[in-house]
């Protein structure tokens, strides 16, 4: 007959170690032989502590939330590799829900590769937090209350001395309050918000987290991430500085930071974030990748070439890295092997918007212009809302003589993103194409109010200036763009033929 077995692993994300550590006060006060990292073990420990404690205990619980399979898409992921080993040897596993987690929201779904989307067939406990004490009498009455067949393999003498330090330090521990809890179901519900997009949500969340639990690093770095994508850029990065101040080794945290440097023009300071992320965790495939990035930034093509290429062989399939790769090998001239890496990436991510992004701008770089607007159409379809699809599409379409379907597309530009120079100088070129020398003149104006140092749009202003006849405000005007940019031709030839015409009383030259 087969045995009631009370041994257990918890295996859990290191956010949620309040969790891991309530659920092991409760079953251990029951009689459970419990284990789980709780202090933390070395790398190079993992396969002799971690994997033989597995293999040794006849219960596996899987403590799940919406953040805590996020990085189980990497093949290396401890979460993953316990989960594996567990389903290997025919644990007893029991998925715990905690915070609203579901396995049939697309972010879960994405992680559950290979093995573990066998996960999903386990009969799973949601445990509340306000019925915390109900879920755990019903995880030992139910769930681990069960006659097992499988047998259990005996841990090392080494991974056994280890369970029992861990288990002391867990005992030794302050029963988990309330409030703890309290705070990761509140960063939880942010991660989600964040993930779905609903920023202001996402902000309300983590800030309430933090009064909640002010030494929550993790929750300083979501808080990060919300205020960059609400293009709070001074606010992300005293919200990444406090993370790392709470925990100077969180590899995750200087990515994130050095990208919010480099949209500051830090470029140096966003590689030396790049740099501490690699020392701190030197199989990190996204610092490398971030790394790479900006070394496409700073003109090292060839370094960022290599990181790129890291990024994926430590990473198969990092849509991201391959973008990446192609960025890098566009801006060497290789469009083909550009183009290849997009291909790739939307492979891997048939939902990415940015890369069809790229393949269309590498499309157009090689004269396929319908190639690059079908690459646009599909990235404004998946984001109704990518000021830079409409961008690119409306460039293209003046390449291609519509220049009806162009101004289109940069009056929506412009609605999403009203600040957005760029888009104010290509109208203006647009309009200026169509004679409307008037409202190009006002693009050109609002291009250089938004970016005094704009010298195309001032060389651009200055043509305008002088087919309307205004000569001393054109050469000023080609004055600015070649004091900004002393090797631009057009400017010169705009002055000259400026110059010309004053020479020749004002009169009409074309």
């Amino acid at each position: 007959m087969a045995n009631i077995e009370k041994t257990v692993f918890i295996s859990y994300r290191r956010t949620n170690a309040p969790w891991a550590l309530a659920i092991f006060q409760d079953l251990t006060q029951h009689g459970f032989d419990v284990f789980f990292d709780f202090t933390g073990i070395a790398s190079g420990d993992f396969e002799t502590i971690i994997l033989e404690n597995v293999r040794a205990r006849a219960h596996f619980l899987a403590l799940l939330t919406p953040s805590a399979l996020e990085r189980c898409g990497e093949p290396g992921d401890w979460v993953r590799r316990e989960i594996e080993t567990a389903l290997d040897y025919r644990r007893n596993i029991v998925p715990l829900m905690l915070e609203g987690f579901d396995f049939s929201t697309r972010a879960v779904a994405n992680q559950l590769t290979g093995k573990l989307d066998a996960l999903k067939q386990y009969n799973a406990l949601r445990v509340p937090v306000e019925y915390f004490a109900a879920a755990m009498g019903r995880l030992r009455e139910t769930f681990l209350n069960v006659p097992l067949d499988a047998v259990p393999h005996p841990a090392s003498s080494f991974a056994r001395q280890a369970a029992r330090d861990h288990q002391v330090a867990a005992q030794a521990a302050p029963p988990v309050e309330d409030t703890a809890l309290k705070a990761l179901q509140c960063y939880e519900e942010g991660f989600v918000a964040l993930l779905t997009g609903d920023v202001d949500v996402a902000l309300r969340k983590f800030d309430e987290v933090i009064h909640l639990r002010p030494d929550f690093a993790e929750a300083y770095c979501s808080l990060g991430m919300a205020r960059d994508d609400k293009g709070d850029l001074d606010g992300a990065l005293e919200a990444y500085n406090d993370a790392i101040r709470l925990k100077p080794d969180y590899a995750e945290a200087y990515p994130v930071r050095g990208t919010v440097r480099q949209k500051k023009g830090d470029l140096d300071g966003a590689l030396r974030d790049c740099d501490e992320a690699i020392r701190l965790k030197p199989d990190y495939a996204e610092a490398y990748c971030a790394r790479g990035t900006v070394r496409q930034k700073k003109g090292d093509l060839d370094g960022a070439l290599q990181d790129c290429d890291q990024a994926i062989r430590l990473k198969p399939n990092f849509a991201e890295a391959y973008c990446s790769l192609g960025m890098a090998r566009d801006d060497k001239g290789d469009l083909d092997g550009a183009l290849e890496a997009y291909n790739d990436a939307i492979r891997l991510k048939p939902d990415y918007a940015e890369a069809y992004i790229d393949r269309g701008c590498a499309r157009h770089g090689k004269g396929d212009l319908d190639g690059a607007l079908r690459d646009y159409d599909r990235a404004i379809r998946l984001k109704p809302d990518y000021v830079e699809a409409y961008y690119n599409r409306g460039i293209t379409r003046v390449s291609k003589d519509d220049l009806d379907g162009a101004l289109e597309d940069f009056e929506e530009a412009i609605r999403l993103k009203p600040d957005y120079a760029q888009v104010y100088f290509s109208r203006g070129s647009a309009r200026l194409a169509r004679g409307d020398l008037d409202r190009a003149l006002r693009d050109y104006d609002e291009a250089i109010r938004l970016k005094p140092d704009y010298a195309e749009a001032y060389c651009a202003r200055g043509m305008v200036r002088e087919q309307k006849g205004d000569l001393d405000g054109a050469l000023w005007d080609c004055d600015q763009a070649s004091r900004l940019k002393p090797d631009d031709k057009l400017a010169y030839y705009v002055r000259f033929m400026t110059m010309l015409r004053k020479s020749r009383g004002n009169s009409p030259t074309r």
